[in-house]
């Protein structure tokens, strides 16, 4: 997320709630968007989802866990990923042909034209095609932010730099869920409103894009040596940089013989940063992030709280996201990758296990309110949850992939990396309604066997990248790891070093 996920409702949380990336102002603020956390307020779903309207306002459905089991407003609200998901193999080709600059101002003209057809949406047509633009956005600025914030980083501070992207998206989150609340109250244009707002943040990705410089990776890449050295000397402060230039223009000449970057992703020696990035993706929707996240002020209904209990439990979960978020800037680059991953699992394994308790024994298809104590409790494991995966498994999701591929193959494994993100988003928001429905609390138990997992998966067979170049990233990490070094076949790399130099390179 994803990173994570949070819902934005404004109106009380009695119908189906959206994702974090259902208000614009989510995704432009971290260079992400979506389109209406809107989703639960009566205008908008008497507008454009009428049988939602009135299902909303019946009895309560026997079952306290399957009361907003909708799949026709979860496949609308999650239709935006495979948008997303389609846009970023575009993306990759603009991100090494065109630059990470012009590929980011891209996103956001359409994350503006999303922002248009949204708020002045006359009828679900409209509605479907800004959300397809928004879609868009995601895709070509998770494809190029990234990479961006990577490649311009001085290696000592990369990690933080990075993750001040995931701070974005995170207080991205908290205002969408104020902003929501507030407009919920204008009938009966407080959804117009809402999704309207969002373009104050879409002129500033926009206007920000024309105003940076791109990468000297990607200028050097592309050919602008005396400008990438240029812009080099100035982001490091120094002149002294002849051993950084030559490094990028040696993994630019590679880079160049790359006629087919997918087609290279799939060999022996990028097989470990595949690996790694793909997981990542998978295991980051998997950790249960979206269960909490994506419907929090639904699951804090269904468990007793009252509305406004409900909207200030999912606002207090976006601060402590923010607040840990920080902690991840300043901790990242000291402490390391692998230790905010391992004891975030602890961390997320320990309090979801302990809300599948709660919910198992208090919580049945009948019951409706929790006791003061419990209620607290749950909120408290909750916050618990939210806090670590924000300076773990949220920005680490992105950090990670966008500075371990060498630059060959580097737009096309973000281009990877952001596909599976929004593909298993995409599989997690369609299917958790219903799952919440069918395994009730045993869902946080499905999860925390997922954290598990990964856990296990870091432990054992993910590197540490602290304060390593990028470009010095095979050398020192993949090659000197006791399960990936099997892959770095010198052969293979001789061959390539040889082609870059315009020497044919040896047949198997």
């Amino acid at each position: 997320m994803a990173a994570g996920v949070l819902p934005v409702s404004g109106a009380p949380a009695r119908g189906p709630a959206a994702s974090r990336r259902d208000n614009p102002l989510v995704f432009v603020c971290g260079g992400k968007k979506d389109g209406g956390g809107v989703t639960s307020m009566d205008d908008f779903l008497l507008k454009f989802f009428p049988k939602v309207y009135r299902r909303k306002h019946e009895p309560a459905l026997d079952s306290n866990y399957c009361k907003y089991d909708n799949q026709g407003l979860q496949l609308f609200t999650s239709s935006l990923y495979l948008a997303g998901l389609t846009s970023t193999f575009f993306a990759s080709y603009t991100t090494r042909r065109l630059g990470r600059k012009l590929t980011m101002l891209i996103a956001g003209a359409f994350f503006l034209l999303g922002v248009i057809f949204n708020g002045a949406a006359q009828d679900l047509a409209m509605l479907i095609v800004g959300r397809i633009l928004l879609g868009c956005g995601v895709g070509f600025a998770n494809q190029a932010v990234p990479l961006f914030l990577s490649e311009i980083a001085p290696t000592r501070i990369r990690g933080g730099l990075n993750i001040l992207f995931q701070l974005n998206v995170t207080i991205g989150i908290l205002f969408a869920n104020l902003i929501n609340y507030g407009t919920a109250k204008l009938h009966p244009w407080g959804w117009r409103l809402s999704l309207a707002l969002a373009g104050i943040p879409a002129i500033l990705l926009t206007v920000g894009s024309l105003l940076v410089t791109d990468t000297p990776n990607s200028l050097i890449e592309r050919g602008h040596l005396d400008e990438g050295k240029a812009v080099l000397k100035k982001i490091r402060g120094t002149n002294n940089v002849d051993a950084e230039f030559n490094e990028i223009v040696e993994a630019s000449q590679i880079a160049q013989q790359v006629k087919h970057p997918f087609r290279n992703l799939l060999k022996r020696r990028n097989r470990p940063q595949l690996v790694i990035a793909v997981m990542l993706q998978i295991f980051q929707q998997f950790t249960g992030i979206n269960a909490i996240m994506f419907y929090a002020p639904v699951l804090f209904n269904t468990l007793g709280f009252k509305s406004d209990a409900s909207l200030y439990s999912a606002v207090i979960t976006g601060a402590v996201n923010v607040v840990s978020t920080v902690v991840s800037i300043y901790s990242v680059d000291k402490v390391g990758r692998r230790v905010l991953l391992l004891e975030a699992g602890v961390q997320m394994f320990l309090s979801q296990v302990i809300i599948a308790i709660i919910l198992g024994i208090k919580v049945t298809d009948h019951s409706k309110d929790l006791s003061k104590g419990y209620a607290i409790l749950i909120v408290v494991m909750i916050c618990t949850f939210v806090s670590s995966f924000a300076w773990s498994w949220g920005p680490l999701g992105w950090l990670i992939p966008s500075e371990t591929f060498p630059l060959e193959t580097r737009s096309a494994g973000q281009s990877v990396t952001v596909c599976v993100n929004l593909l298993f988003t995409f599989v997690i928001a369609q299917a958790f309604l219903s799952m919440l429905c069918h395994l009730k609390f045993a869902i946080f138990a499905f999860f925390s066997a997922w954290v598990l997992v990964m856990s296990l998966f870091v432990l054992f067979l993910l590197p540490e990248t602290k304060n390593v170049p990028i470009e010095e990233m095979t050398e020192r990490v993949w090659k000197q790891h006791w399960f990936w070094k099997r892959y770095m076949d010198e052969e293979d790399d001789t061959d390539v070093i040889k082609h870059a130099n315009g020497a044919k390179p040896v047949q198997p």
